[in-house]
């Protein structure tokens, strides 16, 4: 009897899978994707693809890119994301000091052109941070 009422509850239950967890991994980057067209919003692919292409990859871009961070910090440049400028100079302080830091990491493996670089960035960056300070 036993086995009887087991065979009838099996037949009354029922089983519920997640496709999302069961899925191939493609499926479901796939299936993020199609949800995200649904709900109106592009696709981080289609976010970058809109941007353009991405600058080379090399020690000179990386020192602007730490650069634009630390002027976004001084309150020079508006920041991407809030639109709004807002200083935090114990940031740029940072930032500067970070960037002090590579060129001292990097002495003598630097190229030429590299070093005239970080060399003006870091000076222009300090007196921007000393003018800031002051006001």
């Amino acid at each position: 009897m036993d086995d009887e009422k087991k065979d009838q509850e099996k037949e009354k239950s029922f089983v519920v899978r997640d496709k999302r967890f069961s899925a191939k991994k493609e499926d479901r980057e796939e299936s993020i994707i199609r949800e995200d067209e649904k709900v109106g919003g592009a696709s981080e692919a289609d976010k970058s693809s809109e941007q353009g292409p991405l600058p080379e990859i090399d020690f000179r871009n990386f020192i602007l890119s730490l650069s634009t961070s630390a002027l976004i910090q001084l309150g020079e440049i508006e920041d991407p994301f809030t639109q709004k400028k807002v200083k935090s100079l114990s940031l740029a302080k940072q930032t500067i000091d970070l960037i002090g830091m590579l060129k001292e990491k990097t002495k003598g493996n630097l190229t030429a052109d590299e070093e005239k670089v970080i060399d003006y960035i870091l000076y222009d960056l300090r007196m921007r941070y000393v003018k800031a300070a002051e006001s």
